[in-house]
């Protein structure tokens, strides 16, 4: 992991537009074949990420500096040449690792399936591989911790899957590193690494049936390299969208953020990390708390995504007890309420007007309140006829009534849970939730239209806090807002975004009712995605009185991405 989301996708949307013949071994899939290859993946929900390597050894410090990046990044981040690098993996033996301790981690936390790092950007492979730079015959530890793995997950009925750095490799001459070599031994044909170290290891891992392979970094590569990555590849195995070159995978994955509207109509998941980094660092205590990750995994089930959460043992083998600790009570919940999340579908509803999520299996919907309303709970506009509602944990029966708007009142419980309550609400036949179109008011001031209540096309999405709308990567993306005016009104259209180096000079206009009003700007680098800037629209946006949508939308993308957007204004005059 690595390089910022919204970069890898630029990358990917890049890669993708190289070459749209290359193989994919799912091409010809149909629907029905593919839900039942992706069945268990989307009723897992839940799974394991480990970042393990050399990297580990060092643990986010060279020549006693401590490196403020994320601890797999190191040899990057520190440009160290390769000779001094892969010095370390004789002195990298971690005689503590366990793999059935591990995957017992795992699955008293919940978890339904692993996926371990085989090979991260490092280049040093993490099983018995035939290229020699490989943890077998490399180190005095002379085992197989992938092959492990897969023994110890299949033992104990958990998935097993590896992730593997396709193309950025800082080892192997021909791999590829962000921003660029830093050691002539870097320094080689891609084409050549992808035929000789990337397809072959690949292969290798093939031989264990992992369910999940985890692609990473995509870079444009020829139809012939992508053909040798993907033929080993079986049509049972789930793979992520990170390998690109046309070839469109799985699986989106978000990366530390969880969507605020999901994929809806795709399988994604949220890869997080449990505290700032991915690979090891010993000086990197900053753990989210068993609360917050246990409502991130409820917030992602609402969405219909998974949650990878990911941890980074040491160089010994051992897994933080930090992170443990963490994963343990994330279980004890989960034990207790994991029915509101496993198997699920994503909430029929766009928000809740409580702190809550709402997932859906079949004839119950399932909600989960994060803290109980003072005045009540109220559930809006639900038109299937309620049969009962319970308490998961308890079984406790909850007084309820439902009103001709299809408004359900709900009973408190007898006593709630401090991370969430989750209630069943059992249903005549599936919910079915309608609640009225949100139209923002629009007055002589005009006023900012509030990025969470944008309706969002070609794959935006809202992300982050406070919240902006990502993810801008496809021409075809529009953000819209449907608005009432009280009274006709002329004002000045302001945006607050951010854009990337090298991403620049993407024009934006404004469409009022579906037609080009003529109000447009052509987009500034910023210098990266989380830098904003202000930017006002050329002419200036006419609203006549009545209901309205407002749309901005691309007029060209040279760039293979647009922006961020946190903020539209319309106001009358400059701020």
């Amino acid at each position: 992991m690595g390089v910022s989301m919204k970069r890898a996708l630029i990358i990917l949307a890049l890669a993708g537009a190289a070459l749209a013949s290359a193989q994919d071994p799912h091409l010809n899939e149909t629907t029905k074949e593919r839900d039942a290859r992706m069945k268990w993946w989307r009723e897992a929900r839940f799974g394991m990420f480990i970042h393990w390597g050399l990297y580990a050894e060092p643990a986010g410090t060279w020549e006693g500096k401590r490196y403020p990046g994320i601890g797999e990044w190191l040899m990057h981040d520190a440009k160290i040449p390769v000779d001094t690098y892969a010095a370390l993996a004789p002195k990298f033996n971690p005689v503590k690792f366990d793999a059935d301790r591990w995957v017992a981690i795992a699955k008293a936390a919940g978890m339904k399936y692993i996926v371990m790092t085989a090979k991260h950007h490092d280049g040093f492979a993490m099983f018995h591989s035939a290229d020699p730079y490989n943890i077998f015959d490399a180190t005095p530890f002379k085992r197989d911790p992938i092959a492990e793995m897969s023994a110890a997950c299949r033992k104990a009925g958990i998935r097993f899957g590896v992730y593997y750095s396709q193309a950025q490799d800082w080892h192997h001459a021909g791999g590829g590193a962000y921003g660029g070599h830093w050691d002539p031994k870097q320094d080689g044909d891609v084409s050549k690494y992808v035929q000789t170290v990337a397809a072959p290891q690949i292969a290798e891992l093939m031989k264990l049936k992992p369910a999940v392979l985890w692609f990473d970094t995509p870079v444009p590569m020829s139809k012939e390299d992508i053909n040798a990555l993907t033929k080993p590849l079986p049509k049972s195995l789930i793979f992520n969208n990170r390998l690109g070159n046309g070839v469109p995978g799985d699986t989106e994955t978000p990366e530390q953020t969880i969507p605020a509207t999901g994929f809806p109509g795709q399988d994604w998941e949220t890869c997080m990390t449990i505290n700032d980094t991915w690979g090891y660092k010993s000086y990197d205590f900053n753990f989210k708390s068993a609360e917050s990750l246990t409502r991130n995994l409820i917030d992602i089930a609402s969405k219909g995504g998974n949650y990878l959460l990911n941890v980074g043992p040491d160089a010994t083998g051992i897994i933080p007890e930090g992170e443990v600790d963490r994963l343990a009570q994330m279980g004890v919940w989960l034990k207790k309420n994991g029915r509101s999340i496993y198997a699920t579908s994503a909430s029929p509803y766009k928000r809740l007007p409580f702190r809550g999520r709402a997932t859906v299996k079949g004839n119950s919907l399932f909600v989960n309140v994060f803290e109980w309303p003072q005045q009540g709970l109220n559930l809006p506009g639900l038109q299937t006829p309620v049969k009962e509602v319970q308490v998961v944990a308890t079984g406790q029966k909850l007084t309820f009534m439902q009103a001709k708007d299809g408004t359900v009142t709900i009973a408190a419980p007898t006593a709630t849970d401090s991370i969430s309550t989750a209630i069943e609400l059992k249903l005549a036949a599936k919910p079915v939730v309608v609640v009225p179109e949100t139209v923002l008011s629009f007055d002589a001031k005009g006023r900012v239209l509030p990025i969470e209540e944008a309706t969002l096309t070609g794959g935006l999405q809202v992300e982050h806090t406070p919240p902006n709308i990502g993810y801008w990567t496809d021409a075809s993306g529009s953000v819209s807002w449907k608005v009432t005016a009280t009274e006709d009104f002329r004002g000045e259209v302001h945006l607050d975004y951010a854009c990337d180096a090298g991403a620049g000079g993407s024009v934006v206009g404004i469409m009022l009712d579906g037609v080009d009003t003529g109000v447009w700007a052509k987009i500034p680098e910023t210098g990266a995605w989380d830098s904003y800037k202000t930017i006002f629209l050329h002419e200036s946006l006419r609203v006549p009185k009545g209901t309205h949508v407002i749309k901005l939308f691309v007029k060209s993308m040279p760039a293979g991405a647009v922006m961020n957007l946190r903020s539209f204004k319309i106001a009358a005059g400059h701020y």
